[in-house]
């Protein structure tokens, strides 16, 4: 896109759009495609279809400029989310900042198991109650929130930035009522009579070391929402003992883990007391999401 000005102008909207496209592929962009239809997407103040409905188009002056910039910035490494402010999961809107991990799509599977469990343990109309540790953007506790209408969320963060992102999403979603969130370093805040039917999380899992080799884009979100210690289970050994604490008889823990962690991460789920452990694959076959329940009935089904 940067080369441009050497050439003759292109003019039709689609002519711009394959211009970033091939722009971002050049800086190893992996969705360059998708990138640059987004942001162009946002310029035009439209969707993806819209900018294919109006591929012939001229852009203006100022669309140009605009779409320019967005372009330039990503280019540098400036993630599609952080640029636009806001991510889809779950097929909802969520707003994003650069104090909060974006969400992925592979952390959806975290709410379809946490469903599961909930449908295999009595349905989705009982008053639960949910925890989500580290709740960042508030994805998953919004989502919850959302599908599970009688259930109240905790959603904890031990930074303040994260959880103001967290409770704009809840207010904007129309469960703010329904969920409180609270500063904390996992459950230390929280009463120590506290218990939970359910308790969700996408903890920091990248070992340290790998954290200068991660994408660029990457290296912008917040370090505490990636860095897992030394072998990146840290966060793993205290969730797994203070969720085993939480969990109400019959509770299920759902937690996401990084490609190769499941085995490992099911291990400390079991030496914490939790039964039922089980490992759950994402769509690109790699196992995503450990589930493990507290004694009782129900817990073992929930798993399943």
């Amino acid at each position: 896109m940067a080369a441009a000005g050497r050439q003759a102008a292109p003019e039709t909207a689609l002519a711009y759009l394959e211009l970033a496209a091939k722009f971002f592929a050049g800086r190893g962009v992996a969705s360059a495609r998708l990138d640059a239809e987004l942001l162009l997407a946002e310029v035009l103040g439209t969707d993806r279809v819209g900018v294919y409905l109006r591929f012939d188009r001229p852009l203006g002056r100022s669309e140009v400029d605009a779409y320019r910039a967005l372009v330039k910035r990503r280019g540098e490494g400036e993630p599609v989310a952080h640029l636009l402010g806001r991510r889809e999961f779950w097929s909802r809107s969520f707003v994003v900042t650069p104090d909060v991990l974006v969400p992925r799509p592979e952390t959806e599977l975290v709410v379809e198991r946490a469903l599961a469990a909930v449908d295999a343990a009595g349905g989705r109309a009982r008053r639960l109650r949910v925890l989500d540790l580290g709740t960042g953007s508030g994805a998953l506790a919004v989502t919850l929130a959302v599908e599970l209408p009688s259930a109240v969320v905790t959603a904890v963060d031990v930074s303040p930035a994260a959880l103001a992102v967290a409770g704009r999403n809840a207010a904007a979603l129309g469960v703010a009522a329904r969920v409180r969130v609270v500063a904390s370093d996992w459950t230390a805040a929280l009463a120590a009579a506290a218990r939970f039917d359910l308790v969700v999380g996408n903890p920091p899992y990248v070992p340290s070391p790998d954290l200068p080799h991660l994408p660029a884009e990457v290296r912008r979100e917040p370090a505490l929402a990636l860095d897992g210690g030394a072998d990146g289970l840290a966060a793993y050994r205290r969730i797994a003992v203070e969720a085993a604490r939480v969990l109400a008889p019959g509770g299920t823990l759902v937690c996401e883990v990084g490609a190769g962690q499941a085995a490992a991460v099911a291990a400390l789920f079991a030496a914490a007391g939790l039964g039922a452990v089980g490992r759950f694959t994402d769509l690109a076959g790699i196992e995503r999401v450990v589930v493990g329940a507290a004694a009782g009935a129900t817990a073992a089904r929930a798993a399943s």
